[in-house]
C-alpha cells in the first residue's frame, strides 16, 4: 500500500489505517480472536496505521491492540487518544486535558499498550475548561520525554487547532468525515492545510451506513450504538437510504463495492487525507483495502459531489453534539 505524510514533522502512515475501536465496544460482541487476525491481516497487506483510544472499552481496546502487535512493534505506527475521561465500570466522568491527566494517561496508555513509545498522541476531545496551551504544553514533555512521537487533536475547531499548533507542531486532526459528513471542508480542511496539518478521517464509512448493509433500523443488533444514532433512526434513516442507493449505483458503474467507492472518494479528496475505517472482521478488512486500487476520475468525483452535496446527511452525527469543539 503506498504511504502518506501526515503533517510536516516526518510522520510516514499507509494511505488507508485501521480503526480498532469495534473490536471492543460500540459495535455489538467481540471476538478478540477474529480481531487480532484483523490487525494481522491489515499489516500483512500493508496497513500500519492502527488507531486506538484510552476509552474503548474503556480500557480493553488498548490492551487488545497491544497483544495483536507484540513481536510486531516495528511494522506499526500506533495511535491512541486521551481525554475521555471513564471508569473501570464504563461511567463517562467528563473530559480532562489538565497537564497532570495528559500525563498520566499517557503513562497508563503505554502500560496497556506494552510500548515504551506512541507514535501519534491525540487528544480525543478539546476540554473547554483548560486552556489548549496547558494540554499541548504536556503533550509536547511527552515529545521530549520520549513517550510520544507526534501529536494530534480530534474534533477541534480552527481557533483551537491555531492556538495548539503554535504551542507546538501538530502532525494531525482526526476528525469524522465521510461522503455524508463533508461539513469540515468548509472551515476545517482549510485551516489544516493553511498550517501544514494531515487529516486523519474517522467513520470514513458513515459508521458502516454508507456500505449499504442496512436496510431497516431493526436489523442493527440490540446494544450497537448505531441503534441511537439520529441518522440511523426513523425517517433519518429513510432519507439516507436515498444516499446509498446512489452511491451503489456509482459503485457497480466501477466494479466497486460502495464502501469502496466511499474510501476511495475520501482518499481521492487530497495526498494529506487518510481514513481510518474501522472493521473487528478480516473480510470487511480485505474489501476496505481494496478500495486502494479503485481510481476516480474527475466526472466520478463530479458525479458523487452532485449525489451527495455537503449537508446532505439527515440527522445529527452524535445524540449529544456538546462535546465537539466549535
Amino acid at each position: 500500500m503506498e504511504t502518506r505524510t501526515l503533517g510536516t514533522q516526518g510522520l510516514e502512515v499507509s494511505r488507508q489505517g485501521l480503526g480498532c475501536m469495534g473490536m471492543s465496544e460500540f459495535y455489538g460482541a467481540a471476538d478478540e480472536g477474529e480481531a487480532t487476525a484483523t490487525i494481522h491481516r491489515a499489516l500483512e497487506l500493508g496497513v500500519t496505521l492502527l488507531d486506538t483510544a484510552d476509552m474503548y472499552g474503556p480500557f480493553t481496546n488498548e490492551r487488545l491492540v497491544g497483544r495483536a502487535i507484540a513481536g510486531r512493534r516495528e511494522q506499526v505506527v500506533l495511535a491512541t487518544k486521551f481525554g475521555n475521561v471513564r471508569g473501570e465500570d464504563g461511567a463517562r466522568l467528563g473530559i480532562r486535558g489538565d497537564a497532570a491527566y495528559v500525563r498520566e494517561a499517557c503513562d497508563a496508555s503505554l502500560r496497556r499498550l506494552g510500548v515504551d513509545h506512541v507514535d501519534l498522541y491525540y487528544q480525543h476531545r478539546v476540554d473547554k475548561q483548560v486552556p489548549i496551551e496547558e494540554t499541548v504544553g504536556a503533550m509536547a514533555e511527552l515529545v521530549a520525554a520520549g513517550k510520544v512521537r507526534f501529536l494530534g487533536l480530534s474534533e477541534a475547531a480552527p481557533e483551537t487547532i491555531r492556538r495548539a499548533h503554535a504551542v507546538h507542531p501538530i502532525s494531525a486532526l482526526q476528525t469524522e468525515y465521510s461522503l455524508w459528513t463533508r461539513d469540515v471542508e468548509r472551515k476545517i480542511l482549510p485551516t489544516v492545510r493553511e498550517l501544514g496539518i494531515g487529516f486523519v478521517a474517522y467513520s470514513p464509512l458513515g459508521r458502516g451506513f454508507l456500505s449499504g448493509r442496512w436496510s431497516s433500523p431493526d436489523e442493527i443488533p440490540v446494544g450497537d450504538f448505531r441503534r441511537g444514532n439520529p441518522r440511523f433512526q426513523g425517517e433519518n434513516f429513510a432519507r439516507n437510504m436515498a444516499i446509498v442507493t446512489r452511491v451503489r449505483e456509482l459503485a457497480e458503474a466501477k466494479d466497486a463495492t460502495p464502501a469502496q467507492l466511499a474510501l476511495a472518494w475520501a482518499m481521492a479528496r487530497g495526498e494529506d487525507i487518510v481514513p481510518i475505517p474501522g472493521t473487528k472482521r478480516v473480510r470487511y478488512l480485505e474489501e476496505n483495502v481494496g478500495a486502494d486500487a479503485i481510481e476516480l476520475s474527475d466526472e466520478d468525483l463530479r458525479a458523487l459531489d452532485e449525489a451527495v452535496p455537503v449537508g446532505a446527511a439527515a440527522g445529527e452525527r452524535y445524540p449529544d453534539m456538546s462535546s465537539i469543539d466549535v
